[in-house]
């Protein structure tokens, strides 16, 4: 089963482009063509699907043409409209995923504020509202942080630890540290 925090965002899906089941897809990240995986992960119903990819051509710098496998109609092509795409991070190499990383990328990370100290452990990145959002748990409760850079102000990657600096009143803590 593959798990989000082993993807990374890399695009996204549009529309279908011709009627052969070519779809065109927006990305951010062109890993795709600089690495030997033959297959792209698509989420279908909140499950990472990998899809290997017949062929890919270039529209232009941000925009691909992608033929997958099995995906041979535009009717087959359309049900994969406006869905996000991923790349295996293992692909990605340590200064990559330094440089340019999704929201998603956090999942899994510790956050670290410095008042508060420990807030819980991201397991989701809430992309629905204007404003995409750190879905963090702790202690079988939730805490819902805006993912912005002005709050981040360092990292571990290798220990996964995000530290944080939260505006006064974003959270509340009990004397025991836990949410509340």
């Amino acid at each position: 089963m593959i798990k989000k925090e082993n993807v990374i965002k890399i695009g996204q899906f549009l529309k279908p482009h011709g009627i052969k089941g070519e779809i065109a897809m927006s990305f951010t990240n062109d890993i795709f063509d600089r690495c030997d995986s033959e297959y792209i992960i698509c989420e279908i119903d909140g499950i990472l699907v990998p899809f290997f990819m017949e062929e890919y051509r270039f529209k232009n710098d941000t925009t691909a043409l992608i033929k997958l496998d099995g995906i041979d109609t535009e009717k087959d092509a359309k049900e994969f409209t406006n869905l996000p795409v991923y790349y295996p991070k293992e692909y990605f190499d340590q200064e990559e995923l330094e440089n340019e990383y999704e929201w998603d990328y956090f999942i899994g990370f510790q956050v670290n504020d410095k008042l508060y100290g420990d807030v819980g452990v991201i397991t989701a990145i809430d992309e629905t509202t204007i404003n995409v959002l750190f879905q963090v748990e702790k202690g079988g409760k939730e805490l819902l942080i805006p993912a912005v850079d002005d709050f981040i102000v360092d990292m571990d990657h290798e220990q996964k630890i995000l530290y944080v600096r939260l505006p006064e009143g974003l959270i509340n803590l009990d004397n025991n540290g836990d949410i509340f």
